[in-house]
């Protein structure tokens, strides 16, 4: 019979093969005891790679068992085996140490491909600095990684909401404080540009650009005017 996680013996998997990054996913496990009986259990991917990843269960097949996983966001079916467990310094059990059979890169879904995505831009960013790159287009790639990141993150809450069942649209008031954010930065960025003749009346796209900023300048108005 699968045991309770909290009274199972202590165990530790291989090394990894590859990063694993936090991430939330809804996940179900189901495998074949040696009598027969077949148990579907669910649970949550808590950290996740290409390769397996760390699940939470209330109960689970034994260490060497192999099963079937599903993602329960993106309903994808894969083969997969225990290969250990994982405690905290105090002994308490984190979770199930799992390797997936065919290593994935899809499987835990878009928002893992976002998050690797990202950590490897930042890493990219990291590697550049010690090349001789001028600061600010390093900062300009520096706010294109943030941008990115803090769109992955919309991703991931808008599926997470959609997934628990709660009103996935409460993320449109944060992306736009994010999008107002960052015109802000530009603005300021451009204001400080011109004096040194970055910016001039010949820049490409500069009349679009102050049709642009007078638009907003006057719905802005006219949304103070409001209250």
């Amino acid at each position: 019979m699968p045991q309770p996680i909290a009274n199972q013996p202590s165990s530790t998997a291989g090394k990894r093969r590859s990063r694993r990054f936090p991430f939330i996913s809804p996940v179900e496990a189901t495998w074949q005891e040696a009598h027969g009986k077949i148990f579907r259990e669910t649970g949550q991917a808590t950290e996740v790679n290409a390769q397996g990843g760390l699940l939470e269960m209330k109960t689970y097949p034994a260490v060497g068992t192999q099963f079937e996983i599903t993602n329960l966001l993106s309903h994808e079916s894969s083969h997969a085996r225990v290969v250990g467990l994982r405690r905290n310094a105090e002994g308490r059990l984190l979770g199930v140490a799992v390797e997936l059979l065919v290593p994935s890169e899809t499987f835990w879904g878009v928002n893992f491909q976002l998050k690797k995505a990202c950590a490897d831009l930042v890493k990219l960013e990291y590697d550049m600095r010690s090349g001789s790159i001028d600061q600010r287009v390093l900062g300009e790639f520096r706010d294109a990684v943030d941008n990115v990141r803090k769109t992955a993150w919309a991703v991931q809450e808008w599926q997470e909401r959609q997934s628990q069942h709660q009103d996935p649209q409460s993320v449109l008031p944060l992306l736009t404080a994010e999008r107002i954010r960052r015109a802000t930065q530009l603005c300021e960025a451009i204001t400080a540009a011109s004096p040194t003749k970055e910016v001039t009346r010949h820049t490409v796209g500069i009349e679009e650009f102050l049709r642009a900023v007078e638009h907003v300048h006057q719905r802005l108005l006219d949304l103070f005017k409001e209250r």
